[in-house]
């Protein structure tokens, strides 16, 4: 099977793509909302702000496995998504 290569996505779009997938996640959501204080709506509402998006890739560098499953499920190496939260946290 051949694979199409996607062109390189910027660190915001990704992170929100991380978000997207932590959000409709059962046990990552909660867990986000909790580790960081904040509510479903205020997540919302600020899920656009370089801070936000870097604490939520933030989160996954923080856990392993939540780090490689999201990267999994992105089609990303996980070191794509630590990278992008180094830059990001600037």
């Amino acid at each position: 099977m051949i694979r199409e290569r996607r062109p390189a996505e910027d660190d915001a779009t990704l992170a929100l793509r991380a978000l997207a997938h932590i959000a409709g996640d059962y046990d990552l959501g909660p867990r986000l909302l909790e580790m960081t204080g904040m509510d479903a709506a205020s997540l919302r509402a600020r899920a656009g702000e370089p801070a936000v998006l870097a604490a939520v890739l933030n989160f996954l560098t923080a856990h392993e496995p939540s780090l490689i499953e999201v990267a999994e499920a992105l089609d990303v190496p996980p070191q794509r998504l630590a990278d992008a939260a180094m830059r990001l946290d600037t």
